[in-house]
């Protein structure tokens, strides 16, 4: 049994892996197409989805069949819990990556974007890419780091808020514009959520520390 047991989490572990890579180059895509402006690569984002939507369901059924037929304890027990809480945050990652290329085509019309979101998106990126190698090498101190950059970003969008705020009171005609770019700023912070989310879930795995609400947030 403990045999069967141990294919079935390291299949597990391949179908988790596989959907952290197409989710991660989906919101690498999607970044370079709002820097771009480029609608086919947009489109490409959008279109993918569903592939991301057949995936996470067919690795929550996964974990549930796990769960029944196994009874699985103490390490198996957390990984499989901790992926049934991430797998439904990479989906939802993907969900924003959509998102963000949606904002390509109201923005081919822009000139020179007047805020940056560059910074932004390379942060909320490199903190994706984190904790999908804290995941795979399951280490807690690389997602420890992701968790502490998540206020960074929330910084970062605070500025983008306040930016548009001004920009749209000095130049009106480009409120609409302004708007798409706060959008892409949301939907980057939303990400850098979610990384941390997928991040605590990893520390729960490693050690089983629950640090969601730690400090008493």
């Amino acid at each position: 049994m403990s045999t069967h047991l141990d294919r079935e989490i390291d299949r597990l572990k391949r179908r988790v892996l596989g959907l952290s890579a197409i989710v991660e180059e989906s919101v690498g895509k999607a970044i370079t197409a709002i820097v771009e402006r480029n609608v086919e690569l947009a489109n490409e984002v959008i279109d993918e989805d569903s592939i991301v939507d057949a995936v996470e369901v067919e690795i929550e059924e996964e974990c549930l069949k796990i769960l029944a037929l196994h009874q699985p304890v103490a390490l198996d027990l957390r990984f499989v819990i901790a992926v049934l809480k991430l797998n439904n945050d990479l989906e939802r990652i993907a969900d924003l990556a959509v998102n963000i290329a949606q904002q390509v085509e109201p923005l081919m019309t822009e000139g020179e974007y007047p805020i940056d979101v560059v910074p932004m998106a390379e942060k909320a990126r490199a903190m994706l890419r984190n904790v999908l190698d804290a995941l795979v090498e399951k280490d807690s101190s690389t997602a420890e780091r992701v968790c502490a950059a998540d206020d960074e970003v929330d910084d970062m969008h605070r500025e983008v808020y306040a930016r548009v705020k001004t920009l749209i009171r000095r130049e009106p005609a480009r409120a609409t514009a302004l708007i798409h770019l706060l959008s892409v700023s949301r939907y980057l912070e939303r990400i850098a959520d979610l990384a941390t989310n997928i991040a605590e879930d990893v520390i729960y795995m490693t050690n089983g520390d629950i640090i969601r609400h730690r400090g008493g947030v």
